[in-house]
């Protein structure tokens, strides 16, 4: 029987030939010739049963019927359209930037790709792309230099002029986060410093993105911290790609249970024993919302020195880096008259 033909990829090509067409169907196997029209091919090879590659020949512009010769007979036909050779252009790159390592899928869009054979990046050949149509290719670009990277669509009707650019950026590095601890209810607006941060599109605390971040200079980021628990990575991710992580702690709210004791004379000196919980990374104990000097025994435990006042009670509270605490009555007692 003589074979059939399914399929033709692609569906058209230049004039000047040099279109490398993937055939398939049934019955292949034995071909003696592949024909455009009435001009065979200028090669081909027979892949199996199911399958042959052809280049095709030079050729007028318009449709060709393409058979295949077999001594049980011709095929059937299938149409490959020829069209005149352009010098190709490309009008957009989408997206314009990406890591200095490569692998960022690039949609270029222009006129004149059909039968391209060459994509570069400043000069660097694409790691792989694909034909789409002849106004659109996508390719995946090589790695890198920072900086603008021309990019050019090679084709039979020449090569694109160097008017359009890829933009390689260089990794985001962090050096420092300050502060490195908050609560856990989030907000702490944390200062990240590094390079290569311009542009960024995320800051992550964990898998959480920031509340909110601001992008101050290349070197420098503002960012909220989202709500959390434990101890998360911060990164940062640009078009050069993630940064390397830097630790972030979440400190759960400091709570008071007791004050021992819970009174004392009006004037200053007592020493006052607070328990609690969470009370490790204290930065504050306030008498009536004046600071104290104060000493953290443990996570547990912090003694602190009541202050002078006015007979009567005020409010004791411990301030951390996972919050303030609610109050404790701490009274203040009037000396006995005489």
């Amino acid at each position: 029987m003589p074979p059939t033909i399914n399929t033709i990829n692609p569906t058209q090509g230049p004039t000047t030939g040099g279109t490398t067409v993937t055939l398939t169907g049934t019955g292949m196997t034995g071909s003696t010739a592949v024909r455009f029209g009435s001009t065979n091919a200028t090669s081909f090879t027979v892949n199996s049963a199911t399958q042959i590659t052809a280049v095709s020949p030079p050729h007028a512009a318009g449709a060709a019927a393409v058979t295949i010769v077999h001594p049980t007979g011709n095929s059937n036909s299938v149409t490959f359209t020829y069209v005149v050779a352009q010098v190709p252009q490309v009008t957009g790159v989408s997206p314009t930037n990406g890591p200095t390592a490569g692998g960022t899928v690039v949609a270029l869009t222009g006129t004149g790709f059909s039968g391209a054979t060459a994509v570069t990046f400043a000069g660097v050949p694409a790691t792989s792309f694909l034909v789409n149509s002849s106004t659109q290719i996508t390719a995946v670009t090589p790695p890198g230099i920072p900086g603008a990277a021309e990019v050019r669509v090679t084709t039979p009707g020449g090569t694109s002029a160097p008017d359009a650019f890829f933009f390689y950026a260089a990794p985001p590095v962090l050096l420092s986060a300050d502060p490195v601890q908050g609560p856990t209810a989030g907000g702490t607006v944390v200062t990240l410093t590094g390079s290569n941060l311009l542009n960024a599109t995320g800051v992550l605390f964990g898998a959480a993105n920031a509340a909110s971040f601001t992008v101050v200079s290349a070197t420098q980021i503002t960012a909220s911290a989202p709500p959390g628990t434990g101890s998360v990575p911060i990164t940062v991710v640009t078009p050069g790609g993630t940064s390397n992580p830097l630790a972030f702690s979440y400190v759960a709210p400091p709570t008071l249970t007791a004050l021992v004791p819970s009174s004392g004379p009006a004037f200053a000196g007592t020493v006052v024993t607070l328990t609690g919980t969470n009370l490790a990374t204290a930065t504050a104990v306030t008498f009536g919302g004046s600071a104290v000097p104060f000493t953290v025994v443990s996570d547990t435990k912090i003694t602190a020195v009541a202050p002078s006042g006015a007979p009567g009670p005020v409010t004791v509270t411990v301030t951390t880096a996972g919050g303030t605490s609610s109050g404790l009555p701490y009274t203040r007692t009037a000396a006995p008259g005489i």
